[in-house]
């Protein structure tokens, strides 16, 4: 482990802990969470010097990899977990088909079309960072950089323009019931 690594371990390893603890909300699982990301960190260890914002990616390994622990365990414990001792079915019959179904993918398109709509009601500023956040899937820190305010303005672009949005939606009669059991 070179200097750099070090020193990156010794600033933000009380942060990534409490990050893991905040996810996890357990301490032990808290623990398993921040190995896994650190043994992601020394892995990388030459993109270290390479980062601008340490803990902006320090905290996108950190999230990304609770988000693959959690669906990791969602798909064992939802498919192998249940499972009785002998199975009278293929194996592959218990693998989950995640394709939308017809139906889906045509609602999807079609609510996709309806939010685009109303979102063009909204003021430039709040379309543009709902759009950064959502659809391009900007960081806080990034959409801060490229619109040039502080990240407290941006959150709170984004809380001002999903309630703006939710407005919007509920005031459509026709639209206002989808809105509301989604």
């Amino acid at each position: 482990m070179n200097n750099k690594l070090a020193r990156v371990y010794e600033e933000y390893n009380r942060y990534i802990y409490h990050l893991c603890l905040k996810l996890t909300r357990n301490a032990q699982e808290a623990e398993d969470l921040m190995q896994e990301v650190w043994v992601k960190v020394v892995r990388n260890e030459e993109q270290v010097s390479k980062v601008e914002h340490v803990k902006a990616w320090l905290t996108t390994i950190t999230m990304n990899t609770f988000r693959d622990r959690y669906r990791k365990n969602v798909r064992r414990s939802k498919y192998v977990m249940h499972q009785p001792e002998t199975l009278d079915v293929p194996i592959l019959d218990l693998v989950p088909n995640n394709e939308l179904s017809t139906e889906e993918q045509i609602e999807k398109v079609a609510v996709t079309k309806i939010v685009q709509e109303k979102m063009k009601m909204l003021d430039g500023i709040y379309q543009k960072t709902l759009w950064y956040f959502y659809v391009d899937q900007y960081s806080l820190a990034e959409i801060s950089s490229l619109m040039k305010v502080s990240i407290g303005t941006v959150k709170s672009r984004l809380f001002r323009a999903k309630a703006r949005l939710k407005e919007i939606l509920l005031s459509d009669d026709a639209i206002a019931d989808v809105v509301l059991t989604a």
